[in-house]
Parts: C-alpha cells; sequence; structure tokens
C-alpha cells in the first residue's frame, strides 16, 4: 500500500449582488437559524451526494421568533415575531442536512439592493423593522 499525503486549496469569493456599499460590515450579530422555517430549494440548496452540506443563501430577508429567540425568513403576515423586518443573511452558511439549527451573521444596518435580493423583497411591505437598512 502506498499512501502519499495530498493538500489541496480552495479560494471562494463572496457572491452578494445585493450588498451595496461595505457601511454595516464590521457590526453583524451573531444569530442562530432555525432551519426548519426555511424551504429547500427558496432559501437554500439542499445537500446531495456530491456536496454532503446544505447552504443557506446570503441575503435572505430574516425576522426574529418571539418564543425562540431563533431567525427565521421575514414575512410580512406572520404572527411569531418574524413580521418584524431584522435584516438579511450577511454569508452563506452551510450546515448538515437534518440539523434543526445553523450559525450565521445578520447584516442589520447599511445599504441593500432590494431587487437584488434572493427571495426578493419590496421594502415598502415592511412595516415594522428593527434593521437599520437603506433599500435602494
Amino acid at each position: 500500500m502506498d499512501l502519499q499525503p495530498t493538500t489541496t486549496t480552495e479560494h471562494v469569493t463572496a457572491d452578494r449582488p445585493w450588498l451595496v456599499s461595505r457601511h454595516g460590515l464590521d457590526t453583524p450579530l451573531s444569530i442562530t437559524l432555525d432551519v426548519a422555517l426555511f424551504s429547500p430549494g427558496e432559501h437554500y440548496t439542499p445537500g446531495h451526494e456530491t456536496q454532503p452540506r446544505s447552504c443557506f443563501t446570503s441575503g435572505i430577508p430574516l425576522g426574529r421568533v418571539t418564543s425562540t429567540g431563533l431567525y427565521g425568513p421575514w414575512e410580512a403576515d406572520a404572527c411569531d415575531g418574524r413580521e418584524v423586518f431584522a435584516g438579511v443573511l450577511l454569508a452563506e452558511v452551510h450546515f448538515a442536512p437534518g440539523s434543526r439549527r445553523a450559525a450565521g451573521a445578520l447584516h442589520w444596518h447599511g445599504v441593500v439592493a432590494a431587487a437584488q435580493l434572493p427571495c426578493g423583497l419590496d421594502p415598502a411591505t415592511i412595516t415594522r423593522s428593527t434593521a437599520q437598512i437603506h433599500f435602494v
């Protein structure tokens, strides 16, 4: 048997077309996502044979569930706390399939291009917000 160590290097560039300026990137909040509240295919790419980790897309509008303190997708007509816009998911989040929670970062302060967000967002529909986001 011949064992040869191999080394690989991967360079990844963040894809955030929704991010208009660097303002606020130094103040993200550490958050925990409730995976069950998100829809596969819409909010995250499910893992598969060649890529076993699932991946949340950056830029998902988020709200905080009042009873748990966990974050889920913002919905104007929710009644669990997620109707209050908290910000957007700052960076991609990889997690193991079957996980109930995932760690992430909340971009709550800055400038965002609403039309470039992956789930779509009309800023006029936000009636309650804890975020300091300026939409362009």
